[in-house]
């Protein structure tokens, strides 16, 4: 099983690389090298962009436009609208639960009548 983390995965894929005698072998080695950059960097861009970071700085990084840093990331913007938005979909229904609860405590407390003084 490969290691979870993108460097872990970074790591493994060198050390291949590394002991690879065959050219096949070394560029299935390349390849996982690439797809665990490619998860980190993504990983990285989500991080800077929830820190506070613009698509313009995050292009400045790359050379890239706004729009050219937007279209590069595509994916990992999706990915964290997607989060964002489930989120907000979790907070909202816990507050409608919440609200729901509140309301029926009070309709409760307001059906009691006072029991007579005897």
């Amino acid at each position: 099983m490969a290691p979870r983390s993108p460097v872990k995965r970074i790591l493994a894929a060198l050390s291949a690389f590394d002991v690879a005698d065959r050219p096949m072998s070394r560029l299935d080695a390349a390849r996982r090298l690439r797809e665990a950059a490619e998860e980190l960097e993504a990983a990285q861009v989500e991080a800077a962009r929830k820190a506070g970071a613009t698509w313009l700085e995050i292009g400045a990084a790359y050379g890239l436009t706004k729009q050219g840093a937007q279209q590069r990331f595509r994916a990992a913007r999706k990915q964290a609208e997607a989060a964002d938005a489930a989120a907000r979909k979790q907070a909202e229904a816990a507050h409608a639960s919440a609200r729901k609860q509140a309301e029926a405590a009070h309709a409760a407390a307001r059906s009691k009548k006072p029991e007579p003084a005897a």
